[in-house]
């Protein structure tokens, strides 16, 4: 399968570029910094978001959104979601998987982020991820996934291989915490990209510590 990663040197990009390369599939870095790219089994289309074209998504069967705005520009991502629904909707056959937040899942009767024991600094990229999640929820045009992971996000965890899914609420592991590292959140997220089973919906992601 050919996957073009958006935020390929990112955090949780540069993991789902491993793993979508160790199981064999074509993978480009969309990158802002070539240099940043490492590997080099993936190929490289160095190009900024905000200036891709419908020429640059054709030889994809699906785009990874694993971009990150920067402290005080969270709107980018609301921005950055309507040029993607624009420039893949008219591609019905191409899948867009995004890497979500956590905030719009459901503790009890409220989403995460609208609960008081959410951290106030994580707010302004919480809002406006969930205004993309919106964009995408409203749009019919395009065959999206929008992977959540659990609220304790680790970039240091290590990969089990094994994760369990939900869909809108807050998940928990045999220890009671909502964890998944970024190692096992890009099996998830590969896994999709292979199977399928989440289009046009949101599933979110939980793992133990090992």
């Amino acid at each position: 399968m050919k996957i073009g990663i958006i935020g390929a040197t990112g955090k949780a990009g540069s993991y789902i570029e491993d793993e979508a390369v160790e199981r064999g599939h074509q993978v480009a870095a969309i990158v802002r910094n070539p240099s940043k790219v490492k590997d080099d089994r993936v190929y490289i289309v160095e190009r900024d978001l905000f200036d891709l074209t419908e020429d640059d998504i054709e030889p994809f069967d699906v785009i990874v959104d694993a971009f990150n705005a920067a402290p005080g520009d969270e709107i980018a991502h609301v921005e950055s979601i309507r040029l993607l629904i624009s420039l893949l909707s008219r591609h019905p056959s191409k899948r867009l998987i995004v890497v979500g937040g956590a905030g719009t899942l459901m503790s009890g009767s409220k989403r995460l982020m609208d609960t008081p024991e959410f951290p106030e600094a994580y707010l302004p990229v919480s809002r406006q991820m969930a205004r993309a999640f919106d964009e995408l929820q409203a749009t019919d045009v395009l065959n999206w996934t929008y992977i959540s992971p659990s609220v304790v996000f680790d970039p240091n965890g290590n990969r089990t291989g094994r994760y369990e899914i939900g869909t809108d609420d807050v998940l928990t592991n045999s220890a009671g915490e909502s964890y998944i590292s970024y190692a096992d959140y890009a099996i998830a997220v590969v896994d999709e990209i292979e199977q399928g089973k989440h289009i046009k919906k949101r599933f979110t992601a939980v793992s133990e510590r090992s």
